[in-house]
Formats: C-alpha cells, structure tokens, sequence
C-alpha cells in the first residue's frame, strides 16, 4: 500500500500539514481554480528561483501566499522590486488583495522537489543519468538523511525502449506514518523525449505530540467505617460513665 499512495497526502493530518488553508461552503470551486492560478504563475516566472513549496492561507477578502525557496534573493530582486511585481500581477490574477511572503529553505539538499529539479535539469544537459544519481544520493545522505530512493524513468541513455532505473540507500519506510519522508517529481526534456524523476528523503521520525489530560482532584470522602467506630467507642464511654455513678 505504501507503495502506491502519495507520501506526503498519506501523512497529512498526522505529521504532515495542509498546503492550502481555507475554508469555504459554495465558493469551494472557485477558490479551488485561483489556487492553481496562483501556483502556475509562481512556478512559471520563479523558474529558476528553486522554488519547493507554495502555501495558500485565506482569511476573510485577504490571501496570504507563503513561498517557501532554496533562493530567497532571486525571489525578492533588488530593493524588493521583484516581488512587488509579482504580487501586483497576482493580485490582477484573482482579484483580490495578496500578502507574498518568503521563507528560506536552509537545507536544499534535503528537500525532495529541489533535488529531483536538479537531477532533471542535469539529465537534461546530456551528463550520465548513473553518475547523476549516485552523486546526488551521496550528496543527500552526507546531509543527514537517513535515507534516500531514487527513480529515474524513460528513454535512458537514448534506450529504443523506454525502462526505469531505481537506486537507494538506507531506510525509506513507506508505511510508517510517523517517518517523515519528503517526496518530488520533476521531468527532464531531453530530444529523445521526457525523463520523470521520482526522489524520496527520509529524515527520520517524527512523534506526534502527546495530548494533556486534565485531571481533577477528587475531595477525600468521609469513610463510613471510621464514623461508625467513633460513634460507638462515644457510646462505649458514656455507658462506662453511668456505671460508675
């Protein structure tokens, strides 16, 4: 099963987070279709900027677009001129006001979209896909990943017939929730056609946080036995008293 199901959708909502956060009853659609809007314009003037991530918070008239990239500078331009732009563009796109903001990635070796654009992209300039993928599964574990999966699929090396070829190193488990693994795609656009490239990072696990329980403090309750005792040995007293007058 693991080995069929998205590795970032199977975990969403256990140690994974939505990318989108929203809500909406008949306006579903419609913010559905400016999200895409919102990502295909990113991703198609940030070409070069390695981006990874774009996430999408909405609250009352205001979206906030959150891009999360390996280039921050590239992102921003000089003196911000770059992203004002694009926000302007975007906020003509959907109609609505934008609020761009830009976080950095501080590890690009361990974010599996980035590596997998950077194995595309050298594929696609024709250098060996077998030294391509062994350097980069180098590279990734000497970052501190505790393991990495591979795949590269299509007409390798200008093959008639089109194969995938598979290289890992460490531990990917697939069906353990709690394994954070990070998971990308990217294609490279070769003259013999297209090569997609699938990568998995495993970073290790991740406990979900341990839910507090609140307990209340119960008063001590009077013990029957113990009224009872005393009421008798008061008895016992009193009968010893009248005896003695």
């Amino acid at each position: 099963m693991g080995h069929k199901v998205h590795p970032i959708g199977f975990r969403i909502g256990y140690i994974r987070d939505w990318q989108a956060k929203w809500y909406a009853d008949k306006q579903y659609v419609e913010f559905l279709h400016e999200d895409i809007k919102l990502r295909q314009a990113i991703g198609s003037r940030y070409t070069e900027a390695g981006i990874s991530l774009v996430e999408i918070e909405r609250q009352a008239n205001k979206v906030s677009v959150t891009i999360n990239t390996s280039r921050p500078g590239v992102v921003i331009g000089r003196g911000g001129q770059r992203v004002d732009e694009m926000r302007v563009y975007l906020e003509g796109l959907i109609g609505k006001p934008v609020q761009l903001n830009i976080q950095e990635i501080q590890q690009p070796e361990l974010d599996a979209c980035l590596v997998a654009g950077s194995v595309a992209e050298q594929i696609g300039r024709r250098v060996s896909y077998r030294r391509v993928m062994k350097q980069t599964i180098f590279r990734t574990i000497q970052a501190g990943a505790k393991g990495v999966k591979l795949s590269c699929a299509g007409r390798l090396a200008g093959a008639q017939i089109a194969r995938r070829q598979t290289m890992h190193q460490g531990q990917v488990p697939l069906h353990t929730l709690r394994a954070d693994i990070d998971y990308g795609f990217a294609e490279a656009y070769t003259a013999l056609g297209r090569i997609g490239v699938k990568v998995w990072i495993y970073k290790g696990d991740i406990l979900p946080e341990p839910k507090e329980v609140e307990v209340e403090e119960k008063q001590a309750e009077p013990v029957v036995g113990e009224v009872v005792e005393s009421e008798t040995s008061t008895a016992t007293e009193e009968g010893e008293k009248d005896a003695t007058t």
